[in-house]
């Protein structure tokens, strides 16, 4: 859980400048719910409690409102944690969805890969961010699954 500790506007930039885990971060309106233009500035903006501090909400002149939350600004500005977190989340809902397919049983599965019970489940947990990529594509190569890196450039 990353908790905003500010959030401030930059017009020059056309941006909103948000700091967490000391860090800053730009957000550009042109990614918010409601677009702050000249005819519409930003009146205010406060980071919602009410939230855990995970989202910032602002207001526009003519009364819209817009909301940001924190991992919208991380995927934005493709932040390594925050990047690594979701490929572990994906890699755990197609391995527990293999799992569940597998002709072969939990405990066949826990032998392959030389682990406790407790430590196949936490694998298979998705909330679980302390595993590592390692052990999930162990888990993947267990399941009979071969695993490819794809890179590619982005379009525009």
């Amino acid at each position: 859980m990353v908790k905003i500790t500010s959030v401030t506007p930059n017009n020059r930039k056309r941006a909103f400048e948000v700091c967490a885990r000391g860090e800053t971060w730009l957000y550009p309106y042109s990614k918010g719910d409601v677009v702050p233009t000249a005819a519409d500035p930003l009146t205010d903006i406060a980071i919602d409690p009410e939230c855990a501090c995970e989202v910032f909400e602002y207001h526009l002149a003519s009364g819209a409102q817009g909301f940001v939350h924190i991992e919208q600004v991380l995927e934005y500005n493709h932040e390594p944690g925050y990047m690594r977190d979701l490929l572990l989340y994906k890699l755990t809902t197609e391995a527990q969805r293999l799992v569940e397919q597998s002709a072969l049983s939990k405990r066949e599965i826990i032998r392959k890969l030389r682990t406790s019970p407790a430590q196949f489940y936490r694998l298979l947990d998705q909330t679980n961010y302390s595993k590592s990529v390692d052990k999930m594509l162990d888990l993947l190569q267990a399941l009979d699954c071969d695993v490819e890196v794809i890179v590619r450039e982005k379009s525009a």
